[in-house]
């Protein structure tokens, strides 16, 4: 594998524009200025004129120069910030900037943008970006990339950071993911390169972490189809095998039609909220998709999202785990659902409460965001969603689950149900 790095100058980037691209032509879009340690944001007349309000609850859209706030997001506004990795991605992101020449108390915010530039979720891409003119081999050896995933956790390798970072350093979530090429009539993954070759397409794979029982993908893989079964839009999951036997979770990317992207933001990003200690609630959601949707059809999505979130004991469900996607038009439609497993938190309780209730919320709180947001037949979707989870002991053995793990959750499932 050849390698030409180019290294960036021991200074700190004072500013970097900032364009939209969905097709074949990029848009610009604005300027980001670091001016006495205050990130600096103004939209471009033109793309002004175009109507695409790219975060249009937090960040005006007009001519005016809007100074970032220094929370939540260490500085800048929530819709760049959506491009940025946590997690994983940071992690391989501030040590590929380390390898550029740039210490770490050197790096600022519109440095980790430039090493995104144009790799980054969604539709934007920054300017001047920090390149690597990297030779991968393009075929994918999964053994061999959790194997070299495992020695940078582990700090004893930072020879393959350049590649982890083109593969997944855009993602977030702390599990290490890869954003690849999958061919499914071949079931080939190769680098998920800008423009893929005609029959591939842009996927995500994702990989345990040290804290994840041995068989997490078959459980995610097993609660994308309870997902489906409960009516609940997905993109398409599916488990792909390594040469060694090893299972590994993929789905494929929702921002992306082809070579083509769509505009991303999250809940997190949209209403600037800090989602590792958030104040989000299931109404804010449902509120938030209204606004950008218009649509009674959006209001209900939510709520169903809450009732499987909540009976199937996904408490991971933060605000960063929710987003909307625009298109090239400025629509705005809730994305597809995604990060749906069983899990926990530091404080047993749900990220995003419902109806005012984070601890063992139910019925009783599903009923009173109906009623206070007008959303029919919440009984009906209560009873579909558990109808779905009760098929969790067959479609667990069916993906793989281990019979421990099946018990464990079936008991969990038991408990929730009222």
């Amino acid at each position: 594998m050849k390698k030409s790095i180019v290294k960036i100058k021991n200074e700190k980037r004072k500013f970097i524009d900032v364009s939209i691209k969905f097709s074949n032509d990029e848009i610009a879009v604005g300027k980001l200025i670091l001016d006495n340690r205050l990130v600096h944001f103004k939209y471009n007349d033109e793309f002004l004129a175009l109507g695409l309000n790219l975060s249009p609850i937090k960040l005006q859209f007009d001519n005016s120069i809007q100074i970032a706030n220094p929370d939540p997001f260490h500085g800048i506004f929530g819709v760049f910030d959506d491009s940025l990795p946590d997690g994983w991605g940071m992690l391989l992101l501030n040590r590929a900037l380390e390898k550029q020449g740039l210490s770490l108390n050197d790096i600022n915010i519109l440095d980790q943008l430039a090493y995104i530039g144009d790799s980054g979720k969604g539709a934007l891409i920054y300017n001047p970006a920090i390149k690597n003119e990297e030779n991968f081999s393009d075929k994918i050896d999964l053994d061999r990339l959790k194997t070299v995933i495992d020695k940078v956790y582990k700090g004893t390798s930072t020879e393959v950071i350049e590649e982890l970072m083109h593969l997944g350093g855009s993602s977030g979530g702390a599990r290490p993911k890869a954003n690849v090429g999958y061919n499914s009539k071949i079931d080939e993954l190769i680098h998920g390169y800008n423009t893929l070759p005609e029959g591939f397409e842009h996927w995500i794979i994702k990989f345990p972490s040290s804290e994840d029982p041995i068989d997490i993908a078959n459980i995610e893989y097993a609660y994308y189809k309870m997902a489906l079964a409960a009516n609940i839009e997905m993109s398409e999951c599916k488990l792909l095998k390594s040469a060694s036997g090893q299972q590994i979770f993929g789905t494929k990317r929702f921002d992306r039609i082809g070579n083509n992207r769509i505009h991303m933001h999250s809940m997190a990003g949209l209403t600037n909220d800090n989602f590792r200690r958030s104040s989000i609630d299931y109404g804010h959601i449902i509120d938030t998709a209204y606004r950008l949707e218009q649509s009674a059809t959006a209001r209900r999505k939510v709520l169903r999202l809450a009732a499987f979130n909540i009976y199937s004991h996904n408490r991971d469900d933060h605000s960063k785990n929710f987003s909307w996607l625009m298109d090239d038009s400025g629509m705005w439609s809730l994305a597809p659902a995604y990060d749906l497993t069983y899990s926990s938190t530091s404080i047993d309780e749900h990220s995003t409460r419902v109806a005012g209730v984070g601890a063992n919320p139910g019925r009783a709180n599903i009923m009173t965001l109906a009623e206070e947001f007008s959303i029919s037949k919440p009984s009906e979707l209560i009873e579909e969603v558990q109808e779905s989870l009760s098929h969790w002991p067959v479609i667990a053995k069916e993906c793989g689950v281990s019979k421990e793990s099946i018990n464990r959750i079936q008991k969990k499932f038991e408990q929730l149900r009222d």
